[in-house]
């Protein structure tokens, strides 16, 4: 049920709500918020905005236009399961109070722009995406970093490296080996009930979830697949499920990450992308008599992708951990190329069903850290420039890339090495982006900035393992 503002104001005296949240994520895309009691929400709340200090949230205002406005938007009302004090929480937009406008900056807005330009382009009026948010649930993370040392350590009751750990005689076994993790039975799958309790956190705030898994790798890799929804929606969905994941996981005594790459040798955590234009109700991506049944349109839209991937991921895969996933040997789609079933292709069709409504591409090369809001809305000017131009992709390559001689594998373009590679790429190649005002070079300017310093703090920093292979030079 769709609420609106006189709506959510009867909810919160039918359900005793104490506590009303705000939410909106920063730049980077992690959820901000703030709270008052419930009896303090007005119905001018929803039309004229609640402030907050801008500076001091990432990649927002300077210190001197700090002052900004939050407006709740109704329809995204949810009773928080996670918190004991009951609370009734809103996902909100940002408003400029001096102009009115919305934010420029504003990652949801962004989001609101792309999926209106959409139907402007008269190409579809729907676009959707379906995420696959891989995630890591560890028992035990302690890291630091400072100017004489700096570490990590993690551990997991399922890594196989406890397989010889001394239990006090209560050492159980049952682990999933190294890449060995996708789908194991209970005991060896020992996350079951972990899992079926976030989705049924999930199930409790409108999030319809398909299915859920053990991942590849060992120690508590782990996935839940939503069911695909509209831009916008699904970006909303992408960063509750986080949040429920998080804190679910923390309620159990497990604390869950989505680092791409936390562990050194086994697979990392993706978040492959499933999307598909729709017009008046009928799927735009089928054709019975081409390739993998993608219609002309749905080609396009992937030249599109796979033209502008290395810019892309300077926003769907914009960590410097990102790009120790991106690498050759552990179903990496580090391949610039799209195939039927080949998953180091960067965009895979799947092939579960021939039903038009199910015809989709794949973007695997995303991973989990992005903001979503940014992420879904770059892919989708990527495709829609395709769609435009009419991009052709490389011809499709079904068979195993890494059989492949040097000279077949040389005319293979591959993904970015590094972040800073794929900030420079989205510096140089951000055109498409700007189309119908959806990105601005501000907005670019300022994540650019941003990202920016992560390339130089990790720099600056000596790594453990230079001291492996260079102390005694």
């Amino acid at each position: 049920m769709t609420l609106d503002a006189k709506g959510v104001l009867t909810l919160i005296k039918e359900q005793n709500i104490q506590m009303v949240d705000m939410r909106f994520t920063d730049l980077p895309g992690t959820w901000q918020h703030f709270s008052l009691p419930a009896r303090m929400l007005s119905a001018n709340d929803f039309s004229e905005g609640l402030g907050f200090d801008g500076s001091s949230i990432r990649g927002f205002q300077v210190i001197n236009e700090s002052d900004m406005l939050v407006f709740p938007d109704p329809s995204t009302a949810f009773i928080d399961p996670m918190l004991k004090v009951p609370t009734l929480a809103m996902i909100c937009d940002i408003r400029d109070p001096i102009t009115g406008e919305p934010y420029s900056r504003d990652p949801r807005y962004i989001a609101h722009k792309a999926e209106a330009y959409v139907k402007e382009s008269g190409i579809a009026d729907t676009a959707y995406f379906g995420p696959e948010a891989e995630f890591f649930l560890f028992n035990d993370v302690r890291f630091d970093q400072n100017s004489h040392s700096g570490y990590y350590f993690l551990d997991s009751d399922e890594g196989i490296w406890n397989s010889g750990a001394d239990r006090g005689g209560k050492n159980l076994a049952y682990r999933p080996r190294y890449k060995e993790g996708y789908f194991p039975c209970p005991p060896t799958d020992t996350l079951q009930d972990v899992r079926s309790q976030i989705v049924l956190n999930m199930m409790t705030v409108g999030i319809d979830v398909e299915i859920h898994h053990h991942e590849v790798a060992t120690a508590g890799q782990c996935e839940i697949d939503m069911r695909f929804k509209p831009l916008v929606t699904m970006a909303d969905q992408t960063i509750l499920y986080k949040y429920i994941v998080k804190n679910t996981a923390r309620e159990l005594g497990y604390t869950a990450t989505f680092m791409p790459k936390p562990l050194f040798g086994d697979n990392g955590s993706g978040m492959h992308t499933h999307q598909s234009l729709w017009k008046n109700g009928e799927p735009l991506f089928f054709d019975e008599s081409k390739y993998a049944l993608l219609s002309d349109m749905a080609r396009y839209y992937i030249g599109g992708i796979l033209a502008h991937a290395p810019a892309l991921l300077a926003i769907c895969a914009p960590t410097t951990n990102s790009y120790r996933r991106l690498v050759p040997g552990f179903e990496a789609p580090i391949n610039l190329v799209y195939s039927q079933r080949n998953r180091s292709a960067a965009v895979r069709i799947p092939t579960y069903s021939s039903s038009p409504k199910a015809r989709r591409i794949e973007f695997r090369a995303p991973d989990p850290t992005c903001n979503p809001y940014l992420a879904f809305s770059a892919m989708l000017m990527a495709g829609l420039d395709g769609i435009k131009k009419r991009i052709e992709p490389p011809p499709p390559l079904d068979m195993d890339i890494y059989e492949l001689s040097l000279e077949e594998k040389a005319n293979i373009k591959g993904t970015p090495g590094s972040l800073a590679e794929a900030l420079d790429a989205l510096a140089a190649d951000h055109e498409f982006l700007m189309a119908g005002g959806v990105f601005t070079e501000d907005l670019i300017s300022t994540y650019l900035d941003y990202k920016q310093g992560d390339t130089i703090q990790m720099a600056l920093r000596p790594h453990p393992y230079e001291f492996f292979m260079y102390f005694d030079a």
